[in-house]
């Protein structure tokens, strides 16, 4: 059974295509900068920001939530930062058993990637 689901960072017709414009490349408009504030957000908490990391970083692309939740607060507050994460489109998730397994999609680096990168019309 699948608890799968992932907000849309990406657009729909291209799996690597940022949510956003680099952005050096154009103003957002009011909806990218929704979805951009929406990641950065997310990013913006330093537990959030370990616990992506390690998800991230975890052999295989994917953690369980018992090897990632030593990130010096409580249990709970370890499931509410994922929840954070998930709603922002950074993480998605699927219960195995008793345990729940984290993965960071490839296309959802990319997107972040693409973001920050510099075009070359404004370089």
């Amino acid at each position: 059974m699948s608890n799968t689901k992932v907000l849309p960072l990406l657009d729909a017709g291209d799996a690597v295509a940022a949510c956003c414009p680099p952005l050096t490349e154009r103003p957002f408009t009011a909806e990218e900068a929704e979805t951009a504030a929406r990641m950065f957000k997310a990013l913006g908490d330093p537990v959030r920001l370990r616990l992506f990391s390690a998800v991230a970083s975890h052999e295989g692309g994917e953690a369980c939530v018992c090897d990632i939740s030593d990130v010096g607060v409580s249990q709970p507050t370890v499931s509410h930062h994922l929840k954070k994460l998930k709603e922002a489109g950074l993480l998605s998730s699927e219960r195995r058993g008793t345990w729940v397994y984290y993965r960071v999609e490839p296309s959802v680096l990319a997107a972040m990637g693409k973001l920050l990168t510099i075009t070359p019309a404004a370089a």
